[in-house]
């Protein structure tokens, strides 16, 4: 708890856990297939967030939360992704409690931010991205839920 103050402290993004992992798949019917088969889970929502080129899923998967991203088109950041890497692990996405503000402290501890402002995420929710630059190779998504 001494770090967590401490960087509360500087000004650091205190995040209240993680909200989901992304990942990247060419088809989200057999995505689903495979994680509802293999590890249980159960579809929680599904749409087509349209502004970020994705038809998302969530699935629950015990206690925690994946969302299954295929891309609308190649030229959309998922299509682009899949095409030089393939499918797996796109992001992680961290609860916060307030996007906006979060981005504020994030732009003023030096991170690179993709999103400067928040955009519309899975669920309607206040989603925003920080440059994988910015934490050690891992493109970081922060989500506000309230």
């Amino acid at each position: 708890m001494l770090i967590l103050r401490r960087l509360s402290s500087i000004g650091a993004v205190v995040a209240r856990g993680i909200h989901h992992l992304g990942v990247a798949v060419h088809d989200l019917d057999e995505a689903l297939e495979t994680y509802v088969r293999l590890l249980g889970a159960e579809l929680e929502h599904r749409a087509l967030v349209e502004e970020q080129g994705v038809e998302a899923a969530a699935v629950l998967v015990g206690y925690g939360r994946v969302e299954l991203l295929a891309p609308l088109g190649e030229e959309t950041p998922i299509g682009k992704f899949l095409a030089s890497r393939g499918p797996g692990m796109h992001h992680v996405a961290y609860q916060v409690d307030d996007v906006r503000s979060e981005l504020g402290r994030l732009a003023a501890a030096g991170a690179s931010l993709i999103d400067e402002e928040p955009r519309q995420g899975l669920f309607g929710l206040q989603v925003a991205f920080v440059h994988p630059d910015a934490v050690h190779g891992v493109l970081t998504e922060v989500v506000s839920v309230g």
